[in-house]
């Protein structure tokens, strides 16, 4: 690997590291004061907000780690409940709740939790859109002093997670920080339009910087934009390659231009929100999930409650919480999480088409994972430690603009990976007997096995199908992974 220079010619010559690709499952973990009062509207997922509440819509998502400026929003549902729960206090009496709580927090069990659910690498939300800081941060915020947690959850849960042999990374609200800009947020332009300026700039570049000297961090995770021109931006992927020569930066990078200075005018807010609140009603089913836009440089894209439809050239990284929030919502049921069997075969959809899935967890206040979720984290673990060599280290089962799929003759869709020497096919469901017909689907193989127990299969060709004959029948898990050996 050459020499990294603060070029976009430099950059992009840049390999995307290969334990990243390889990695395929990551854990997110959103965590903060929000975790106290645990509360967002349920009004569906961040997209149903848009479509139903657009002039609220900021205030009325499902995302229980934006209270801060829902409960600024009067008549939000969110509004409401803290007046019920908490009266006049404001947000930042959540402080001393939250750090009296951490006496119960065990980084090494949390660990050990996304171990056993088969992830690779850990992403900690380090500072969210309220500004509050979950490490000890040496760079002092003028507009709330003393917005840090005194206790470092940032290292003592990267030591447990290198220890437990996972990556590390850190995520970093660098366009939205609401201890300094406290003006309440409504609508879509509103909040891409909030970016901070004056003296934010050079905090969240010091900041990031901080993170960076103290943990090293394989990934770099930033929100939703960034304060700086491109110039400082470019030198900081520059200086961070330099300190972590394989970490890698996603996507929502988009830096200060005059489009995003223009938004920081009314003017020019209302009339993006004219314009977006028409396309929303008339393309409701295109406005599904977040996608960010494209930006001058990043190792990979962040699709946002959606996956892409096809392989893709570039790689990417699905998230999503197991609800319709990332921060714990104690409104949610068992009813408002994804069922495990849907999270499985959304993340083995990903994975054939070239993605990596970074699933959230939303612990509570106290440090504790609420079982719903705990639960899905063991579906994963226990699939995967039968079924990982059908993703780990491979590759998608197509080109770029390929589905990687195919379907059995009795309806269940199947997605295809490959490695060395190999292709797997996995179904999704439950296949019944011992013969599966996998429609318009061939290879040269000399046969294979079940990953579940190394039961043989056989195969033969049908016209355009493929037969495999399976010496025992599925036990009956969901989504067994067949791996057939190439010629």
């Amino acid at each position: 690997m050459g020499r990294i220079e603060a070029d976009l010619a430099s950059l992009k010559a840049r390999q995307l590291p290969r334990w990243y690709d390889e990695a395929k499952f990551g854990i997110f973990i959103h965590w903060g004061l929000f975790s106290i009062p645990a509360f967002a509207p349920r009004l569906g997922s961040i997209s149903d907000a848009f479509k139903k509440d657009y002039e609220r819509a900021v205030a009325m998502t499902p995302y229980t780690e934006w209270y801060a400026n829902a409960i600024k929003v009067p008549g939000t549902p969110s509004a409401e409940f803290h007046a019920k729960h908490y009266g006049n206090a404001p947000y930042s009496s959540f402080r001393e709740p939250f750090l009296s709580g951490l006496k119960n927090w065990d980084p090494d069990a949390w660990a050990d939790t996304f171990r056993n659910a088969g992830a690779k690498y850990v992403v900690l939300v380090t500072k969210h859109h309220d500004g509050f800081c979950l490490w000890p941060s040496a760079t002092e915020n003028r507009h709330e002093p003393g917005w840090v947690s005194p206790r470092d959850i940032v290292g003592e849960l990267a030591r447990a997670v290198c220890a437990a042999g996972m990556r590390f990374g850190v995520y970093y609200s660098g366009g939205i920080d609401w201890s300094f800009n406290r003006e309440p947020l409504r609508t879509f332009a509103d909040f891409v339009g909030s970016r901070p300026g004056g003296d934010y700039p050079s905090y969240a570049m010091a900041q990031v910087r901080e993170l960076i000297d103290r943990y090293e961090p394989s990934v770099l995770w930033n929100d939703i934009s960034w304060p700086t021109t491109l110039g400082p931006l470019l030198e900081l992927f520059a200086d961070y390659y330099k300190a972590v020569p394989d970490g890698v930066v996603n996507d929502r990078w988009p830096h200060l231009d005059l489009a995003a200075r223009m938004l920081r005018y009314r003017p020019a807010r209302r009339l993006l929100d004219f314009f977006a609140k028409r396309y929303i009603a008339k393309h409701p089913d295109a406005v599904e999930g977040v996608l960010p836009q494209e930006i001058p440089h990043s190792d990979f894209r962040t699709p946002e409650y959606r996956r892409f439809d096809t392989v893709q050239a570039k790689k990417w990284e699905a998230t999503r919480g197991m609800s319709h929030s990332f921060g714990f919502n104690r409104e949610d049921t068992e009813a408002d999480y994804q069922p495990a069997a849907g999270l499985l075969s959304d993340f083995i959809d990903g994975v054939a088409k070239g993605g990596n899935l970074l699933l959230n967890v939303g612990p509570r206040a106290d440090g504790s994972i609420p079982e719903p979720q705990l639960a899905r984290l063991r579906f994963f673990g226990e699939w995967l430690k039968l079924n990982g060599e059908a993703v780990y280290g491979t590759r998608p089962g197509g080109g770029p603009g390929e589905t990687a799929s195919a379907i059995t003759s009795e309806g269940l869709p199947v997605r295809i990976t490959r490695g060395d020497g190999k292709v797997n096919l996995i179904v999704l469901g439950r296949p019944q007997g011992q013969r599966l017909v996998i429609r318009d689907f061939s290879v040269a193989t000399a046969g294979g096995r079940i990953l579940a127990d190394g039961s043989p299969v056989e195969t033969a060709r049908e016209g355009p199908d493929t037969v495999l004959t399976l010496r025992l029948p599925p036990k009956g898990d969901f989504a067994p992974a067949i791996e057939l050996r190439t010629d």
